[in-house]
């Protein structure tokens, strides 16, 4: 790449980051190899298209900012220099909620092409007014794949269930590839793509923010979200796998830890390991425990639970320990309460008041 003539038309760190996110690309599908020889390689440009380029990335000494005159200087390339101080001036609008002049710094800036026209992006550092703790109360969360997040209270269990995700993804994947062209991807294709991430966002952050309002409601100040360390290198098989690599439990934690700390919930990454197969009542660890479609029995104690309950149940004793034989429902663990997504109000609601 460093001896192709367009390395030289950006900015040295701006072609610095399309070659870093070109080989990120490229060593996840390597990897992802491994287990399915059939996986694609990354999206590219077809001979002859003339769409532009991908997202560039000015970083501090390829921009400057006038946020006085709404204004920033982009830095050229080599190439494209005939001075030292050669670049391009780009003058921007912001949305009326938004003032460039009161952020702290500018971090980076970024070139995106939305399809229609250019859009600049500003990666600004900002400071936020956190409230004080929200309370002593400590929480726990096992994050899933079918149960997205199954929240551990000091006095109740909540199922955060994904259906209305799954079901997106069914309908707007099925609508792209049904009208992908020849060429490349239809304007309906990607209309529907574009789509399908427009509602995941929305989905992810209704669901990270009913969480958090719960804490603050039930007075809880320390939430500990399970962590999967190196699940990314499992195994599932071919189906399995899929699951696995779409499975957005990073995206998760990053919402609920800064929602958390505007609204003084901490929220705590901790490592999830053998925490479904282990009692949270008095500590056995066999893995038999584990039955099909959830349900955890535990051979010592007889504790019968919902699998994800329980596992939410130990992520919350890690913060919290209970001493084994604490006197624990089985009623409470193994019949949770259900906040379903209602696509209607765009927001969670218990299934009674669904139903109703």
């Amino acid at each position: 790449m460093k001896n192709q003539s367009c390395w030289k038309d950006l900015n040295a760190q701006s072609s610095q980051k399309v070659i870093e996110e070109l080989s990120d690309a490229f060593q996840s599908w390597f990897d992802l190899r491994h287990k399915d020889s059939k996986a694609n390689p990354p999206d590219y440009r077809k001979h002859g298209d003339t769409r532009p380029k991908s997202t560039v990335t000015f970083k501090e000494d390829g921009f400057k900012h006038d946020p006085q005159s709404n204004r920033v200087r982009l830095s050229k390339g080599s190439n494209l220099k005939e001075h030292w101080s050669d670049f391009l001036l780009c003058e921007y609008q912001t949305r009326p909620d938004v003032d460039l002049s009161e952020v702290e710094s500018v971090q980076n800036v970024r070139a995106v092409w939305n399809g229609d026209e250019w859009e600049l992006h500003f990666v600004c550092k900002v400071s936020l007014e956190t409230n004080d703790s929200a309370g002593d109360g400590v929480a726990g969360i096992d994050l899933g794949i079918k149960n997205l997040a199954t929240v551990a209270f000091p006095n109740e269990y909540v199922l955060y269930p994904g259906n209305s995700l799954k079901q997106d993804k069914h309908y707007f994947t099925g609508s792209e590839y049904d009208t992908e062209g020849e060429n490349g991807p239809s304007d309906q294709s990607m209309w529907a793509r574009q789509k399908l991430a427009d509602r995941e966002t929305h989905f992810y952050h209704t669901l990270t923010n009913a969480i958090i309002t719960e804490c603050v409601e039930r007075s809880v100040g320390t939430l500990a979200v399970s962590w999967p360390k190196d699940v990314r290198d499992s195994d599932w098989g071919k189906t399995g796998n899929k699951k696995l690599h779409t499975w957005a439990f990073d995206r998760i934690y990053q919402y609920l830890a800064y929602k958390g700390e505007i609204r003084g919930v901490e929220v705590l990454k901790e490592n999830e390991w053998d925490t479904s197969k282990t009692c949270s009542r008095c500590g056995d660890d066999t893995k038999s425990n584990r039955k099909h479609r959830g349900l955890y029995v535990c051979q010592s104690c007889e504790l019968v639970a919902n699998a994800d309950c329980n596992g939410a149940e130990n992520m919350r004793q890690k913060i919290t320990p209970s001493p084994h034989g604490e006197d624990r429902s089985n009623g409470c663990v193994a019949q949770p309460s259900t906040h379903l997504f209602d696509r209607e109000s765009g927001t969670f609601n218990t299934r009674e008041q669904l139903v109703s």
